[in-house]
């Protein structure tokens, strides 16, 4: 079988695939783009499970590099439903003829560097063979499923679903008993659906999450109108905070209010509901005192919510709130008030074994017609090292982030040229509203591509030097403040075995654009072109 030649392959067609698509086109660049799935829209293709639904406002979720894709869009809630999300993505594809370029149910197996042709092969699982000058991997921060390393978990009879590869047909849970294991935003979201379903639900919860209320509605007509008559102004706004989000941040301490002041201001954020929660005050995550106080606002918040004492204490997290991302929720704690639905706690003492009737814990067997998986992602990394990737001689990316993972800004990787990551780690990513985050990605690699082209170089490379100085910046700003006090995905802690080290870039939106922009004004400092 021959191999097809291109420009540039492109792995993944969510939104950063999608959008590189469109800028390497305008480039005069030949390009084509491997996905697995059977259609665009990456994370929300595969994440269907009951109440899937964005963390952030709808608004502000969105692509904004063409005003007229902005306009004509309406979205019918404050916060999408995953339905509604990927028929944004379909539409995109539709209006910029995306399609014709992606080849669908093609899964990337290895990718390897010829230093002589300074050409990647790229070989699917089905043999197929693509060759590329230029190879970026749009495969996302939240798209390698995490599996628990549970006894016998595939000696269960019953269906087993993992809410990151949901079926796309529904699934009926109505008689069902179910087993739903985590408690992170997939089961903070699908719990409540699962449960009005189910004739019984039990929830293994190892660690509690901070949940706050999405207070989701229908769209504001008027607010909507608002906003897209001053796009502009909202989006640069929201460039010049932390997340990329725009929220009112207050860099005061919350030591400087009085009591009165700090419940005035968290009950406002609280009411608000969604992700801005934490920026009530400017010391919440850096003053261990001044989480304690935020912390223990949101614990009230959960005893208000459920009946049972007991059961509201079990779910109230005890670790720093904001180290993990927050959950957004939608009746997460009022569903604990139902008569059908139990909590065990498997924080002190883990699931003894899953067998083929249900899950046992705390020597009692809990007996189950259907299993949910609800523990997450091999976040930032697995998506990347799950494909063979070898660069310059034989190198393995995987081998070589065996022990954590390090990047030049979240972009590329000494030894491995002409490979680009889209908010890889080592970038804002997860810190941030995730679509203008990969939009300044892929614009910046769009522009290197052009920059290579007109110039007449066959390859670009990170340098050692700039790779080992942006990695040990990253892991000094991780660890100021709280973040790394609590195990998270952040630092891999979800997933056995995975290296601790904190994966993405914690100095906020500002400072990460403003370092990419010098880096380009200084001739691509750290970057070496041959």
């Amino acid at each position: 079988m021959s191999a097809r030649e291109y420009d540039v392959v492109i792995v993944g067609a969510g939104f950063a695939g999608m959008y590189l698509l469109y800028r390497v086109r305008r480039l005069g660049m030949s390009v084509r783009v491997l996905e697995q799935g059977s259609d665009v829209g990456g994370t929300w293709y595969w994440n269907r499970y009951p109440g899937a639904r964005c963390d952030v406002e709808s608004m502000q979720y969105s692509y904004q590099f063409d005003d007229d894709l902005q306009q004509e869009w309406h979205w019918p809630e404050r916060y999408s439903a995953q339905p509604d999300i990927l028929k944004y993505a379909q539409h995109v594809a539709d209006r910029f003829d995306l399609r014709k370029d992606i080849d669908f149910e093609m899964r990337l197996a290895s990718a390897r560097f010829d230093e002589e042709s300074a050409i990647w092969t790229l070989k699917a699982d089905d043999d197929k063979v693509t060759n590329a000058r230029f190879f970026v991997m749009a495969t996302g921060c939240l798209s390698a499923p995490n599996w628990p390393k549970i006894e016998g978990l595939k000696s269960f009879t019953g269906p087993t679903y993992h809410t990151a590869l949901w079926p796309h047909e529904k699934v009926d849970f109505s008689s069902q008993r179910v087993a739903v294991i985590g408690t992170g935003s997939s089961a903070i979201q699908s719990i409540p659906h699962i449960a009005r379903e189910a004739a019984h639900l039990t929830v293994f919860q190892r660690t509690p999450n901070y949940a706050i209320p999405a207070h989701n509605r229908d769209m504001d007509t008027e607010l909507e109108k608002e906003i897209k008559a001053h796009y502009t102004t909202m989006r640069a706004r929201a460039k010049t905070t932390p997340g990329g989000l725009d929220v009112a941040y207050n860099q005061g301490s919350i030591h400087d209010a009085t009591p009165d002041e700090r419940d005035s201001a968290f009950e406002r954020n609280w009411q608000r509901g969604g992700l801005g929660f934490m920026s009530a005050f400017g010391d919440l995550m850096m003053d261990q005192s001044a989480n304690d106080i935020a912390a223990e606002f949101v614990r009230n918040k959960i005893r208000e919510r459920v009946k049972d004492p007991q059961t509201a204490e079990n779910l109230c997290p005890r670790n720093v709130i904001g180290a993990k991302r927050l959950c957004v929720d939608i009746d997460y704690y009022e569903t604990f008030n139902r008569d059908n639905i139990e909590l065990v706690d498997v924080g002190a003492e883990p699931i003894e074994q899953i067998t083929s009737e249900g899950v046992r814990a705390h020597g009692r067997l809990y007996e189950v017609d259907t299993l949910v998986i609800a523990t997450g992602f091999d976040a930032m990394t697995g998506a990347l090292t799950r494909v063979d990737i070898r660069g310059r001689d034989d190198a393995s990316l995987a081998e070589r982030w065996k022990d954590g993972p390090s990047t030049y800004l979240g972009l590329a990787m000494h030894e491995f040229p002409n490979l680009f990551t889209v908010t890889g780690p080592g970038s804002p990513s997860v810190f941030s509203n995730m679509l203008p985050t990969i939009e300044q990605h892929v614009d910046w690699i769009a522009d290197c591509l052009g920059h290579a082209k007109s110039q007449g170089y066959a390859t670009v490379e990170a340098e050692a030097d700039a790779e080992q100085d942006w990695w040990a910046h990253c892991q000094e700003l991780g660890n100021i403040g709280l973040k790394t006090m609590t195990d998270s995905w952040y630092v891999g802690a979800n997933v056995s075995g995975k290296a601790r080290v904190f994966l993405p870039y914690f100095g906020g939106i500002p400072a990460y654009f403003k370092k990419c922009e010098d880096v380009v004004e200084n001739g691509y400092e750290g970057f070496a072109f041959r």
